[in-house]
Formats: C-alpha cells, sequence, structure tokens
C-alpha cells in the first residue's frame, strides 16, 4: 500500500492560506504511508510532465487535522517518489489542530 487512504475531498475546515503563507512553513520527512490523499483521480500527463512543478511549490502541501495528514497538493510528485521506490517524501505540514488550539486558547 503506497498511501494510507485514498478519498475525495477536504474532511477538514479551509485554512485560506495562499502560495506566499504555504512557502513560509518550512519542509520535512513524511512518510508516504502516513497520508491520506483528497483526491481519487490523476491525470496521466501530469505525473509524467518533466516540468510539473515548474509554476508551483517544490514541496506537497500536507494538512494535519484531527491528527491525520492529508495530502492536499502534490499527489502527483508524491507518486512519483512511490514509483521510483522511495518511501518518504519532503513536504510542508499545515497544523490545523495546533491552530485550532491556539484559537481556543486566545
Amino acid at each position: 500500500m503506497i498511501f494510507k487512504d485514498v478519498r475525495e475531498g477536504r474532511p477538514y475546515p479551509d485554512h485560506l492560506l495562499s502560495t506566499r503563507d504555504w512557502s513560509r512553513i518550512p519542509p520535512r520527512q513524511v512518510r508516504l504511508d502516513e497520508l491520506v490523499t483528497t483526491k481519487r483521480e490523476l491525470r496521466l500527463d501530469t505525473l509524467l510532465s518533466d516540468d510539473s512543478t515548474f509554476y508551483g511549490d517544490l514541496f506537497p502541501h500536507v494538512v494535519s487535522w484531527d491528527g491525520v495528514l492529508y495530502l492536499e497538493d502534490g499527489l502527483h510528485r508524491a507518486l512519483r517518489a512511490a514509483l521510483q521506490q522511495r518511501t518518504v517524501l519532503h513536504v510542508r505540514v499545515l497544523d490545523l489542530d495546533d491552530l485550532r488550539g491556539a484559537t481556543a486558547a486566545g
């Protein structure tokens, strides 16, 4: 199994992060088998494209919600890593659980 689960849609609230906001989150390693996808389908031309990250972030975006890591953006990069026999991926992780706790405390 490549991913922990494959789902369609985001079960967490909209975080409203811009591309600039995401770029401020330092990347870290996450195991592919810990990720839950938020898309069931992938465009094959995107997967096979050499310049698929040319206009976007080099690192996939992951949202932590209720202790689950959801792969929000970068499914093609994660799948490409799996096809190359890699088990970990460098991603940016937004922890909505921490934000929810900080909001409740403040």
